[in-house]
């Protein structure tokens, strides 16, 4: 399937159950008052929340209608100063990509080749990078996309991973496998003109990889007409490498140069959706009342810091009057106040009143507390991994481990998803490296070995510990041994040190010679 033709309407018409949704999370992520505002108030006037009660009256449609979403000022001014956001749809992003990519992965060839095992060393870091930002706006918005690039002018001799998201593309699944897609970006604007960059990434009929590019000029609705590319500096250089067909022509290898990561699976919002169900789950899935009503509590708390400043009521005769003809100003942080004009008492009494309303700190942080840890649970998350009912003292990992078990099954269960499609990232890297700038010396008839390493990690006097506990119950070998003491060693570390120990235990058991 080539290009989309001219005049498309844009964007499709198969994400229609997807795109709100997944602007809905990207909204909490991004964590501005007006990307909230911007959902739940002009998305709910035009319908792309799907929650009819909100457009009710009475209290059905105050109950439906969330904090983010009261109607606009009878002015029509949006601004509201009095709503507050508390991040933690970002915090648990974040704290999701750390768990997977704190520590970078280790990458291995199967056959144990020397130049392979030393491309793909080098490839730790680069790799690590750009995964641990895709997988925090992939948990974001259910998933990311991973492409193999290269650019022979930004970054000569080698091919390297980018990363495109969720909301900038079209994706065609077969049995859960992604077969094609077509990736979007908005590359100027010109009040309602809009230009458009389509890259189509899709299988040629030998199996091959192809991308296709194509430059487009229309508007918010429709992809308008095809033109060339040429006619944009963004996309100008793309026309010297696309052959007749309308692809690129080199770096053309088995398999597309695209891969999906869900961040979690089943989805449970776009089951039934034909697309949707191959999609993945977001963290932020189902918490997304518990996140309001968190910013809810947090704005009711200020707004008792505000009114319980300390005031006094003094009546007008004690001040001394403005200019004449001057009107009334009203400061939120003035300290006296004057509640009625009113002459002096007879008696010569000052009428002086001091007021200062109560701050109900408690209730709020318990109200809080209790949302927290309902969004992290849901979430996935246990409460510790964010610093939640920790006392402070010092734990070991296995400690840390069984406090944060939550986290670390969430964690284990994104892995097995991360693995396969790392592993067949990192060979396609491979053959795009040897397909465009004919490097020779990898081995690519199988795919890397890719193991995340643990990033809770005992302290040496916990390890040595068990080492000697092992030794003395003569339960495990030398290599056992030094890999329980050295977790992060490659395996010709480990096979030089076992070697080294054995050698030494070999010389201090040899016999004695006695002249």
């Amino acid at each position: 399937m080539p290009l989309p033709q001219s005049r498309t309407e844009w964007p499709p018409k198969a994400l229609s159950r997807v795109a709100p949704k997944i602007a809905e999370w990207d909204a909490w992520y991004t964590g501005t008052p007006e990307a909230l505002r911007g959902v739940y108030q002009r998305g709910m006037l035009s319908g792309n929340i799907t929650r009819p009660s909100q457009l009710r009256g009475g209290v059905v449609g105050t109950i439906a209608r969330f904090w983010w979403g009261r109607p606009m000022n009878p002015t029509g001014d949006q601004e509201r100063t009095d709503q507050l956001h508390v991040p933690i749809a970002s915090d648990v992003c974040q704290a999701s990509a750390d768990l997977l990519y704190a520590e970078p992965p280790t990458f291995r060839s199967p056959t144990d080749s020397i130049e392979t095992n030393a491309w793909l060393e080098e490839q730790q870091e680069p790799v690590q990078s750009v995964m641990a930002i895709g997988a925090e706006i992939g948990a974001a918005l259910g998933g990311r996309y991973h492409r193999v690039t290269w650019d022979r002018v930004a970054r000569p001799n080698e091919v390297f991973l980018t990363t495109v998201d969720a909301d900038m593309a079209l994706p065609e699944f077969r049995w859960d496998n992604l077969i094609a897609v077509t990736f979007w970006k908005v590359v100027a604007r010109n009040g309602n003109e809009l230009l458009r960059h389509l890259e189509r990434h899709e299988l040629d009929s030998a199996g091959n990889g192809i991308v296709l590019h194509g430059l487009y000029q229309g508007d918010e609705g429709n992809l308008g007409q095809q033109i060339p590319l040429t006619d944009h500096p963004s996309t100008a250089a793309l026309a010297l490498s696309v052959g007749a067909d309308g692809a690129v022509v080199e770096g053309r290898t088995p398999g597309l140069l695209v891969e999906y990561f869900p961040n979690q699976l089943p989805n449970r919002v776009w089951r039934g959706d034909i697309l949707g169900r191959h999609l993945g789950r977001s963290d932020l899935d189902g918490v997304e009342g518990e996140m309001d009503a968190l910013d809810e509590t947090y704005s009711s708390l200020m707004r008792d810091v505000r009114l319980a400043k300390s005031r006094i009521f003094i009546p007008e005769y004690m001040l001394s009057s403005g200019k004449p003809g001057a009107g009334s100003v009203f400061d939120v942080d003035r300290e006296v106040y004057v509640p009625i004009r009113s002459a002096a008492p007879e008696d010569g009494d000052a009428q002086i009143t001091m007021n200062q309303f109560q701050i109900r700190v408690e209730d709020h942080l318990r109200v809080a507390q209790e949302l927290t840890e309902v969004i992290l649970r849901s979430a996935g998350y246990s409460a510790q991994t964010f610093g939640e009912g920790t006392d402070g003292m010092a734990q070991t990992a296995t400690e840390i481990r069984s406090r944060e078990s939550r986290s670390y099954s969430t964690r284990n269960r994104k892995i097995r998803l991360e693995k396969p499609r790392l592993s067949r990232m990192l060979h396609k890297l491979m053959l795009t490296q040897q397909s465009v700038y004919n490097t020779a010396g990898l081995e690519v008839s199988e795919l890397p070995n890719v193991d995340f390493v643990d990033s809770l990690q005992e302290s040496p006097l916990v390890a040595a510990q068990t080492v000697l506990a092992l030794d003395q119950a003569r339960a495990a070998s030398i290599e056992v041994k030094v890999r329980t003491l050295h977790p992060d060693w490659t395996p010709d570390q480990i096979k030089t040190e076992v070697t080294a120990i054995t050698d030494e235990l070999s010389q201090a058991a040899a016999p004695v010679a006695v002249f």
